[in-house]
């Protein structure tokens, strides 16, 4: 049960996002920019495998599992290799550009400023852009963001993973910024 009344019985950031549509729509506008945007060159596997990544470095039941079920629906994987990067990256079965960027986001997961200028170029070295780059580092922010959001006011969180898992596709059909989700 959320910390406060949220008038709604929806899970997670959802049912945040009910309850707070006006701050829910520019939530929504960044998550759609940063998750979907096709204007990337980090696919949207690993986009979502990023947040997934942080939010279960910061123990956020809900988040980890919504976009580890992202992470898994457009890398057409299943959920244990999902968790075997998320468990220990650097032994997974991914590329080293995504190694790299996978290790700045757990940087700024513990804090802004232990992201150096080593974890930068080990990056480059395996060709991430600064475009991916910068973009790493905002995703791994703002879910430090969503995944306090979510847990700091109690949300509930459906702990069968499975249901994630089917609700992905349809995620992925619809994007974040539709609003409707929310009702």
């Amino acid at each position: 049960m959320a910390h406060i009344s949220l008038n709604n019985d929806l899970p997670g950031i959802r049912g945040l996002m009910a309850y707070r549509p006006e701050t829910a729509k520019p939530l929504n506008e960044l998550a759609e920019a940063l998750l979907r945007n096709d204007d990337n060159t980090l696919s949207r596997g690993d986009r979502e495998l990023i947040g997934a990544y942080v939010s279960c470095l910061n123990d956020c039941f809900f988040c980890q599992n919504v976009h580890g079920a992202m992470a898994q629906h457009y890398m057409q994987c299943d959920m244990s290799f999902i968790d075997s990067i998320r468990q220990d990256f650097t032994n997974a079965a991914i590329s080293d550009k995504l190694k790299a960027l996978l290790a700045i986001a757990g940087a700024v997961q513990k804090g802004g400023k232990l992201v150096t200028q080593e974890l930068v170029e080990r990056a480059r070295e395996f060709q991430a852009t600064d475009r991916e780059i910068h973009d790493t580092v905002l995703i791994a922010a703002a879910f430090c963001m969503f995944n306090r959001y979510v847990d700091g006011l109690g949300t509930a969180a459906p702990q069968d993973r499975q249901l994630y898992i089917d609700r992905a596709p349809q995620r992925a059909a619809e994007g974040y910024a539709n609003l409707d989700l929310y009702k």
